[in-house]
């Protein structure tokens, strides 16, 4: 074993222990193993740098603008409304209105704000017809998963695998192809949820505060927010970073995991994911609503942006135009018809920002504050990793031993290997770090097997997505774990058997959809 074989493995374990005990954010690790990589003569300056001028890279960038143009307009305020049942009905017919539109939904937009703007709405519609509103979160989540897989767009994921693909040469994925098999699992997910998730889910947990008491001193009201990455109390106590100088509220109550604390909160120390329950004035929302510090805030008030309805209109149609345009451009006629321009969901999603920033559907002078850049820089650092994995000889040698230990099995059991070992990734760490741990073992296993890589690739797509089982993998799941108050066990009681039910579908499906 050579000494940059050696190398990358101590440094990939040491990259996995600190993405899982949360050590710094995702890309601040992997930007640092980037560099170690450089120093080792592992990379090079070109190499380290070629992820961050990515197309799949800079399309989910521009991604995250479209997404927060459509959620500025209100649209999905408005159909999320007209999808819930204005009378009582049971858990099962209020899931069936909603969960299939809401991954139809998500199969085009960002997850996290359709999340942020849905969860709210259904948690006050279900205390509204006197339901629990646990039936529903842990579903919603899941739902936009599940449209998620089943397009380019749907998720970062996709896209980052797509630049990979583009990357090593090859052909990559069109704008519907992943969904020939993201389409099954999700039909199979929502009705796996529609007849298991009421028994396997739990009552709402209520709050230890008395609501009638919750205006001591007059002109307070009760606000909740999440902890988000960027909070800059997060690993200090409440008392030590002093949250009512910071944000002008008072926390009274903690969730986490389930478990709420209302004594002592001076000493709690506070971690992304908490949910706080605060009494604060009317000028909360207004400074904070939007701020990239908290995840979701509510104060169990209709919040949604009064834009007009032209304004509604003219994003959803912005965004029509960019998945037809991407879809038709793909098209062998339009190719033939425009050879000299490539009409992909790159060229659309550019045009659709454009327009929506000069329309101001989103504000275009704040435009910097609506992009994830910790997931960006993840996404860059996958690039470099991917491709020092491969300069080490470190995929090739893990690529032999996946053939060697499925020797028996032939494709199937490489293509379960591939999904096991992608889905503890992305269940662990993050889904987009997954991908491209994944990619280079699967890029070596085609290479060395010469077959065709396609079915290789669309299982890590899928697997690196199929993220139920754990709060920690998903953004989302974070989210309606703080709304819905769910402990960890939760997770793990309604999404294992969806990961199974994804694992099953993926393995069997994608052999026979691409051919090796």
């Amino acid at each position: 074993m050579s000494f940059e074989i050696i190398f990358v493995i101590v440094c990939m374990i040491a990259m996995l222990l600190a993405l899982i005990f949360d050590l710094m954010r995702p890309g601040m690790i992997l930007l640092s193993i980037v560099v170690l990589f450089l120093c080792a003569g592992i990379l090079t300056p070109k190499e380290m740098l070629e992820g961050f001028s990515n197309k799949g890279m800079i399309t989910v960038a521009l991604l995250f603008l479209v997404s927060e143009g459509v959620r500025q307009s209100g649209a999905l305020n408005v159909i999320i409304k007209k999808l819930l049942p204005q009378k009582p009905v049971s858990v099962m017919r209020a899931q069936l209105r909603f969960l299939p539109a809401i991954s139809a939904i998500s199969a085009f937009l960002n997850n996290t704000p359709v999340v942020v703007i849905f969860a709210p709405i259904i948690k006050r519609w279900a205390e509204q017809m006197k339901m629990q509103p646990t039936k529903f979160l842990i579903p919603l989540s899941y739902a936009t998963i599940l449209g998620g897989i089943c397009t380019l767009i749907g998720t970062s994921t996709n896209l980052v695998v797509h630049g990979m693909v583009l990357d090593a040469g090859l052909e990559g994925f069109s704008m519907f192809e992943l969904g020939r098999v993201g389409i099954f699992i999700a039909i199979a997910g929502i009705i796996y949820l529609l007849f298991f998730s009421k028994r396997l889910l739990p009552d709402s947990r209520e709050d230890n505060l008395d609501r009638e008491e919750e205006n001591p001193s007059g002109g307070l009201h009760r606000v909740e927010v999440i902890i988000g990455a960027r909070f800059p109390g997060i690993k200090k106590s409440l008392g030590e970073f002093n949250f009512t100088r910071h944000y002008g509220a008072y926390v009274k109550e903690v969730k986490r995991n389930g478990e709420s604390y209302t004594t002592d909160l001076d000493e709690f120390v506070i971690l992304e994911g908490d949910t706080l329950i605060l009494w604060a004035d009317d000028t909360f929302i207004p400074t904070w609503g939007d701020s990239r510090v908290f995840l979701y805030v509510a104060n169990g008030k209709d919040e949604a942006p009064k834009e007009s309805r032209g304004r509604r209109y003219l994003a959803l149609g912005l965004l029509v135009f960019m998945i037809a345009g991407a879809t038709i451009g793909e098209l062998p006629f339009m190719k033939e018809l425009v050879p000299s321009m490539k009409l992909d969901m790159f060229f659309f999603v550019c045009i659709t920002t454009i327009i929506m920033a000069w329309t101001k559907i989103f504000p275009p002078k704040k435009y910097t504050k609506y992009i994830s850049w910790d997931i960006l820089v993840t996404i860059a650092c996958a690039f470099a990793i991917s491709k020092a994995m491969n300069n080490s000889g470190f995929a090739p040698m893990i690529a032999n031993y996946v053939i060697d230990m499925t020797d028996s099995l032939g494709a199937y059991g490489i293509l379960a290997v591939l999904f096991v070992i992608t889905n503890i990734f992305t269940e662990l760490i993050t889904n987009n770090a997954a991908a491209a741990l994944s990619f280079p073992i699967a890029l070596a296993v085609a290479n060395q097997l010469h077959v065709d890589p396609t079915p290789f690739f669309v299982v890590i797509c899928m697997a690196a997505s199929a993220s139920f089982c754990t709060p920690i993998g998903y953004q989302t799941n974070l989210i309606v774990q703080g709304v819905g108050g769910y402990k960890f066990t939760d997770f793990v009681k309604v999404g294992l058997p969806l990961n199974i039910i994804a694992f099953a579908i993926s393995v069997f499906a994608i052999p026979l959809i691409w051919e090796f």
